[in-house]
C-alpha cells in the first residue's frame, strides 16, 4: 500500500496557483486513473485505495492549508498502518526552474512549509517527495506572491508535459526503485519531457 499526497491550499482563489502545484498534480493522477468524487477523510479529499500497476494505492489532498499538511497526512498514515516511506509528497518548489520534477528519497523541506509540517509530524527525513518546479519570482515581487500568482496561460503547454513526467516517475516509484526514478527523472529537462 502507498499513498500519494499533494500539497495544496483550499479554495477557488488559489485554483491554478504555483502553489497549488502538489493539488493539480494529483488531479491529474486521479483523472488518469480513472476516479470519481472523493471521501471526506483525513481531514482532506481522500482517493481509494484502488490497484495501480499491481500496487494498492490512495491520493490525499490535504484541507488543512499547506502549513498544517503535517496534521492530514499523520492521521491517513496511522489509519492506514503505513511508513514515512510508503508516502510520496508532491509540492512546489521555487528553487527549481518551472517544468523540472525532481524526485529524492530524504531530505531537508527546503523551506517548504507543507513539507516542514510534514516532517515534523513524521519525526523523520526519510519521507520520499517529488518536487515540481514553479520557478523564482520575475521582477519585483514577492517570493509569497509568487508562489500564490497563478500558473500563466502561455505555460499550460508546458504544465501538461510536466504531469506526464510526475506520472512517470509515480510509476517507476511504485516498482519500488527510487533510485530508478531519481536517474530517469532528475535530469530531465524540459525541452526533452515531450518524450516521457
Amino acid at each position: 500500500m502507498k499513498l500519494i499526497v499533494g500539497l495544496g491550499n483550499p479554495g477557488v482563489e488559489y485554483a491554478w496557483s504555483r502553489h497549488n502545484a502538489g493539488w493539480l498534480i494529483v488531479d491529474s493522477f486521479v483523472a488518469r486513473l480513472g476516479l470519481l468524487e472523493p471521501q471526506s477523510k483525513f481531514k482532506g479529499a481522500y482517493w481509494g485505495p484502488v490497484l495501480h500497476n499491481g500496487e494498492r494505492i490512495s491520493l490525499l489532498k490535504p484541507y488543512t492549508y499547506m502549513n498544517l499538511s503535517g496534521l492530514s497526512v499523520i492521521e491517513a498514515l496511522r489509519y492506514q498502518n503505513l511508513e514515512p516511506s510508503e508516502v510520496l509528497v508532491i509540492y512546489d518548489d521555487a528553487t527549481l526552474p518551472f517544468g523540472k520534477v525532481r524526485i529524492r528519497d530524504k531530505g531537508s523541506a527546503g523551506g517548504q512549509k507543507g513539507m516542514m509540517s510534514i516532517l515534523g509530524a513524521l519525526q523523520t527525513l526519510e519521507v520520499p517527495r517529488l518536487r515540481i518546479g514553479v520557478g523564482e519570482p520575475q521582477g519585483p515581487i514577492n517570493m509569497a506572491d509568487w508562489v500564490l500568482g497563478k500558473i500563466p496561460s502561455g505555460q499550460k503547454e508546458i504544465w501538461y508535459k510536466l504531469e506526464d513526467v510526475a506520472w512517470e516517475a509515480l510509476n517507476i516509484w511504485l516498482k519500488n526503485d527510487i533510485q530508478k526514478a531519481m536517474s530517469t527523472i532528475n535530469g530531465l529537462k524540459i525541452n526533452d519531457q515531450e518524450k516521457a
